[in-house]
């Protein structure tokens, strides 16, 4: 088997790693910086119309100044229960209700907690490292079969080499990423 035979699906590796980096990133924008984002309010569902309804379809989400972010309900009877999921959702943050609108004053991190959501992220990074590992182990095992069909060693050690720069790069990516999310926990 030469390698014209023997095509390793790099760009399979490569949108199952940027998966990893996505699903980062995604982890990353719930946790709480003491900055106002809309973002932190996409995990919490509220009991509307017989179902589980993200907030921004119930309402429009708005971030009008760096400490607060602000939620206009459109339907009135709908106000009492984004409240509620808002209380239970574990935020940490005391909604205040002004008629359909519901601001959400983001109180300053003390630095206890700010090294808290430090760990937090560590771990979310260290998953996302783990997610690369293992697709990296997927790539190599597809290697070790073709080279069990006579692909030769040269052409695996390509591939290998290939397999190995592409983990790499992308867990360089997930320390750039968490170090930036770090200073951002950390900035007062």
């Amino acid at each position: 088997m030469s390698t014209e035979e023997f095509m390793l699906d790099t760009d399979d590796l490569t949108r199952r790693m940027d998966g990893a980096i996505h699903s980062l990133r995604t982890e990353f924008a719930s946790l709480r910086t003491g900055r106002a984002a809309a973002s932190m309010l996409e995990p919490i569902h509220v009991d509307a119309y017989g179902q589980m309804t993200p907030i921004n379809q119930l309402g429009t989400v708005n971030v009008p100044e760096p400490r607060m972010v602000t939620i206009n309900v459109w339907d009135k009877a709908m106000v009492g229960k984004v409240e509620k999921a808002l209380r239970e959702s574990g935020l940490g943050i005391n909604p205040q209700l002004n008629g359909t609108i519901i601001m959400l004053p983001i109180p300053e991190l003390n630095e206890e907690r700010r090294r808290e959501l430090t760990k937090v992220a560590g771990q979310y990074a260290e998953h996302a490292r783990v997610s690369i590992r293992n697709l990296r182990r997927d790539g190599m095992d597809q290697i070790k079969k073709a080279k069990a069909k006579n692909l030769s060693e040269d052409d695996a050690k390509f591939w290998e080499d290939e397999v190995q720069e592409m983990t790499d790069k992308y867990i360089k990516l997930v320390d750039q990423t968490l170090e930036a999310k770090q200073q951002e926990i950390m900035q007062v």
